[in-house]
């Protein structure tokens, strides 16, 4: 901590934006430092410099809320960045961007801390690392997933959709079956998402006993911008560190656009000039700052999976695209098929995948997937036509390609178990080989017998035939 010399004085409060004054120009903190001040009560309130201002007034970014915080408070800088306590301490935990604990359980008991912000500079990438690199698939369980957007370990995967689309309820479901299955850790971070959510979220962890093996982080949508934008930091650097001590971790983001949105309020409140687009003029470099520490290394690999909020279902939205040019598979949720009740609701060919190459997931795997999206793209030019003339008027040939259509779009429905209490099914967990057995019956015309309400939300293909 610096010197009492060089403390300051809070000048202005502006919302979230707060300006402290220093006696002299060498006494402002740099940017990104932290300063503590107290509102009126007592009551701790952390900042982080954004910008200089004249000569040595410093602009400030609050973390927390800024009520009852008084002209004159007296303001300290810490003379470092933010730091937040990291370990295994941390399982089971929920903290705040700051690294306090919201869970009502007491103090965290660690020593260890790290900074939430870090150079990509100095990290030295190893060629042969690169070249020799080996695809580890790492299977959900979740039939749709695994058969046209296959998870990779070390990859980035984005859940897609407008608002009431399903993204937490899949994000849920993935946390569920992946660290049920694989035994594996993960880190949760919430960024601008519902308080209830958050809360629901906890308590289904508790209920699926899986709370012991997960990490997690709120910056929820009533706290200020410098929260929700910092708390997308706060958990890769949660993840960081369980990659340092030789673990493969599961990085979950709900939401990354609201990181997007926090960081364009923070911009507008800085009187910065928004870009063309009415984003900050800085959205690219921030989207990049934070997509780029997501990386795999010698001994531990960081998988995320990200939920993208889209603006008005609007995918050519420009911070939904630039997130998207850092994502290795892209699972487009559609509104017509909640309408349909297919869940989860995926559309294959909106979505994208850049893993489904007979080089990561097999030439068997690769062939029934291609088949299926063949399939699925000649139902769509059938669907308009049947919607006109109906389905007898369509040639033999035509009808029964639509008929295995609707029976693999109902196939790849599937009960979840963090949605039991609404669906009132079992979740079931169908294993990569189930699904491809499943959905080659389907193709090849061995299970055209069977009507097609019977594929509606099974688990293997064997329990349509019951």
């Amino acid at each position: 901590m610096q010197t009492d010399k060089s403390q300051g004085r809070v000048i202005a409060v502006q919302g979230p934006i707060v300006d402290v004054q220093f006696s002299c120009e060498e006494d402002v903190p740099n940017i990104y430092e932290v300063i503590k001040t107290k509102a009126f009560g007592g009551r701790p309130i952390t900042l982080e410099v954004a910008e200089h201002l004249r000569s040595s007034v410093a602009r400030c970014i609050a973390l927390g809320s800024t009520l009852n915080l008084q002209y004159n408070a007296l303001a300290i800088p810490q003379g470092e960045s933010l730091k937040i306590p990291v370990g295994d301490q941390m399982f089971g935990r929920v903290v705040n961007v700051i690294g306090q604990p919201i869970d009502l359980k007491g103090d965290i008991q660690t020593s260890q801390r790290a900074p939430i912000r870090k150079s990509l500079s100095n990290i030295k990438l190893n060629p042969d690392l690169l070249v020799h690199e080996e695809f580890q698939l790492l299977e959900t369980g979740i039939k749709m997933i695994d058969l046209l957007f296959p998870l990779v370990k070390g990859g980035k995967t984005g859940v897609v959709g407008g608002a009431a689309l399903g993204k937490s309820i899949l994000i849920l479901e993935l946390i569920h079956n992946i660290v049920e299955k694989h035994k594996g850790v993960c880190v949760f971070a919430g960024a601008g998402e519902r308080i209830r959510e958050g809360n629901e979220l906890y308590f289904e962890f508790v209920k699926q006993k899986v709370i012991d093996r997960i990490m997690m982080t709120f910056g929820q949508m009533d706290e200020p911008p410098g929260a929700r934008f910092e708390v997308a930091l706060t958990g890769i650097t949660l993840a960081e560190y369980l990659q340092e001590q030789n673990k493969d971790v599961l990085f979950f983001i709900d939401n990354v656009y609201r990181f997007v949105q926090a960081g364009a309020e923070i911009s507008t409140l800085l009187g910065r000039v928004p870009s063309e687009t009415g984003y900050q003029p800085t959205l690219a470099s921030e989207v990049g700052d934070f997509q780029e520490r997501i990386r795999s290394k010698e001994g531990g690999s960081i998988t995320a999976i990200e939920a993208v909020y889209v603006p008005a279902d609007d995918l050519t939205d420009p911070a939904v695209v630039t997130i998207f040019s850092y994502l290795d598979s892209i699972m487009v949720l559609s509104r017509e098929k909640i309408q349909l009740g297919l869940y989860p609701a995926i559309d294959p060919l909106l979505s994208s995948s850049s893993n489904l190459d007979p080089a990561i997931i097999g030439r068997k795997h690769f062939d029934i997937a291609q088949q299926a999206l063949s399939i699925w793209a000649k139902y769509e030019e059938l669907r308009r036509i049947v919607m006109v003339i109906g389905v007898e008027e369509l040639s033999k040939s035509d009808r029964t390609l639509y008929e295995r259509a609707r029976k693999l779009q109902n196939f790849l429905t599937q009960p979840f178990f963090v949605a039991e209490i609404y669906s009132g099914k079992k979740g079931e967990y169908i294993s990569l080989e189930q699904t491809l057995e499943g959905v080659d019956k389907i193709i090849s015309g061995r299970m055209d017998a069977v009507a097609e309400e019977n594929f509606y939300m099974i688990g293997n293909i064997q329990q349509a035939g019951k």
